[in-house]
């Protein structure tokens, strides 16, 4: 190679190099950003229980988990750390009355005026009946262990608010950990139950309260409502997530399949049978002979599927699947007259003709893009639907594009 042509080509590629190297580093502006979050450590249960559990002022939302309707009053969860009660008379303007502080609490459902709540490893009891001036009445030592419970120890896990700081390349987003979670009830007995969601781990029927966790489901007598007695615990198997009643039966939600019982002894379930299908995410809401199942792929999913199953249930000893629809990420589901509603996380939310079981998931009569949705309840007054950020509710009818958005209550921002 001649020199001057070996020095243009080293010029050349210097040159290059150069640019890269002086654009990269144009692009690489850094900047710290402070958010909170929680994170676990461990405590003795006593040390949790002396934390004084008791209605405050009304806080600002920050983790929106599950949520609970009883009369015109909404109960929201705020993730381990209690629950808001909201005037909900007027949809379009709820109000935030108080907040019940409960560490470690997840889960709720209410009784004649009496709201369960859990508190890490105990059942907690209040009195709503005044839902300004609520009151606990009870508590239930030592019934939810598998979770929190250090192995071979007395010691519990528990979470803390504490403040991360990181840096980051500017204009880059950071996925920080995120605690997502929550379309009727339809329990045969007449007792003054309210209405929780899809992805429910509590639920209450014929003066029981039903709960599960990673394995097992629990059975609590609420006959005096103030005052719950644990019954006993039903080993079922791995990957339990939701529980939904229905008639006298409890259809139990797995990442591998869905269990049915017979709850016709309140306090002695029955297994009838389990439909399985393959490791996926799952809630189940039943109406009818049929049983609804959104199944899903994500990370505690392993590999998953996304399809909407409706699944006989006329034989409950002999579930059977009679038709499947490809979904994209679904999550929580209801169902209000001919309508099925489902959540699609950050995707949207979509509403079916659900008139014709054999074709549901292709008659698409909505879908709203602009919301992030995990789970929905169809209410009397409105639909709410949850999501990361978010509590929306919309005016009925919803199968309308774009349906009346009545509220929306926003999440406390993290940073």
């Amino acid at each position: 190679m001649k020199p001057k042509l070996l020095i243009k080509k080293t010029f050349f590629i210097s040159a290059i190099l150069f640019f890269a190297l002086f654009t990269s580093c144009k692009d690489e502006i850094l900047e710290t950003v402070t958010y909170k979050t929680q994170i676990r450590y461990l405590t003795s249960p006593d040390s949790i229980r002396a934390i004084e559990v008791a209605a405050q002022s009304p806080k600002t939302l920050e983790n929106p988990g599950r949520i609970y309707i009883y009369g015109n009053y909404l109960f929201i969860n705020d993730v381990r750390k209690g629950i808001h009660v909201v005037d909900n008379s007027n949809p379009a303007s709820p109000v935030f009355l108080n907040f019940i502080n409960i560490p470690g609490n997840q889960d709720l459902a209410v009784n004649d005026n009496i709201l369960y709540a859990d508190s890490y490893i105990d059942l907690l009891a209040f009195d709503i009946s005044n839902p300004k001036q609520i009151k606990i009445k009870n508590r239930v030592k030592d019934v939810f262990n598998s979770y929190y419970r250090a192995v071979n120890t007395n010691l519990i896990y528990a979470y803390k608010d504490t403040l991360i700081t990181y840096t980051h390349k500017k204009g880059s987003s950071r996925n920080k950990d995120a605690f997502i979670t929550t379309s009727f009830n339809s329990s045969s007995d007449s007792r003054s139950y309210g209405t929780g969601g899809s992805t429910a781990r509590f639920t209450l029927q014929n003066s029981s309260l039903y709960t599960v966790d990673q394995t097992q489901l629990k059975v609590f007598n609420v006959e005096n409502a103030a005052s719950p007695a644990f019954v006993k615990n039903i080993n079922i198997g791995f990957g339990i997530e939701t529980i939904f009643p229905y008639q006298n039966k409890l259809f139990v939600g797995s990442t591998t399949g869905m269990h049915i019982f017979d709850a016709s002894d309140p306090l002695s379930p029955v297994k009838l049978s389990t439909y399985s299908h393959v490791t996926s995410c799952d809630p189940v809401i039943v109406e009818g002979d049929y049983a609804y199942v959104t199944l899903r792929s994500g990370t505690n999913c392993r590999q998953g599927i996304n399809v909407l199953e409706v699944i006989n249930i006329k034989d409950p000893k002999n579930p059977k699947l009679i038709s499947q629809f490809n979904m994209i990420n679904p999550r929580g589901l209801a169902i209000k007259d001919n309508i099925l509603f489902i959540c699609e996380g950050a995707i949207g939310f979509k509403t079916f003709d659900k008139s014709n079981i054999l074709t549901v998931g292709e008659k698409l009569l909505s879908f709203n893009k602009a919301i992030n949705s995990n789970d929905v309840i169809a209410g009397p007054k409105s639909i709410i639907i949850t999501g990361d950020d978010s509590i929306y509710q919309y005016s009925y009818p919803v199968s309308e594009a774009p349906s009346k958005l009545l509220s929306q209550i926003k999440k406390a921002p993290t940073f």
